[in-house]
């Protein structure tokens, strides 16, 4: 089966982006894989726990409001992952650990050319930026 992965943040530029991608997805009968990134700052370890819990709460809250409008009924198979770390570094573990065959990827989601030139030269699948 044909595998995509569309980074997100949440923003109208990665809605865009995730409904490009849940179209192609079912063009090719796709499985569609969510990744959403975050940072955790230093900070105690108790803290950091917390703030972590925090994050993929809000994350799977706006994962909610996303899937609804886009993804349910569409006929394509997801998964959401929310995840911390670096955008470029995540997105290459799951290129490593997964068979998938696009990435598309909001071209603002890196947040600056040196995120994005980084994430081109360590990925070696096709990649779609959406505008």
């Amino acid at each position: 089966m044909t595998q995509i992965l569309c980074s997100i943040d949440f923003s109208d530029s990665s809605r865009e982006a995730l409904r490009w991608a849940a179209m192609l997805a079912k063009q090719l009968k796709a499985h569609l894989t969510i990744l959403y990134t975050f940072r955790l700052i230093k900070m105690p370890f108790d803290e950091v726990v917390g703030l972590k819990k925090k994050m993929e709460a809000e994350a799977a809250e706006n994962f909610t409001h996303l899937e609804s409008e886009i993804l349910k009924g569409s006929g394509v198979t997801y998964e959401f992952k929310s995840e911390v770390g670096f955008v470029v570094h995540r997105i290459e573990e799951l290129i490593k650990k997964q068979t998938i065959d696009f990435l598309i990827i909001d071209k603002r989601i890196p947040g600056n050319k040196e995120v994005l030139d980084e994430l081109i030269s360590k990925i070696s699948v096709p990649m779609v930026l959406v505008p």
